[in-house]
């Protein structure tokens, strides 16, 4: 009896954090649906999910939360296909030539 107590106990107190976990990737896959019905193909950019602390640091946009505020999720654009040229560098320029 007491087993079974303590684990019915046990799986009452994580059950929050994986619910957490599915509700961050819900709303990040919520925003993409977004993003992408704006027109921008998912290699056009990267959602990252950070804790309220790093989000500074992350170099992106905030644009959604989760984990009962806990947690931000950051927008980065990339370089996608048609944006090859603009991403790398031009190898020489006309004043190379002479």
């Amino acid at each position: 009896m007491k087993k079974t107590l303590l684990a019915g106990l046990a799986i009452m107190m994580l059950a929050p954090l994986a619910v957490q976990a599915a509700t961050c990737e819900s709303v990040k896959a919520d925003i993409t649906q977004k993003i992408v019905a704006n027109g921008l193909p998912e290699s056009g950019f990267k959602l990252d999910i950070v804790p309220n602390d790093q989000a500074d640091q992350a170099g992106g946009q905030v644009v959604g939360h989760c984990g009962n505020d806990t947690q931000k999720i950051i927008y980065t654009k990339t370089a996608g296909a048609d944006d090859a040229t603009a991403a790398s560098p031009k190898t020489g320029t006309s004043q190379d030539s002479q």
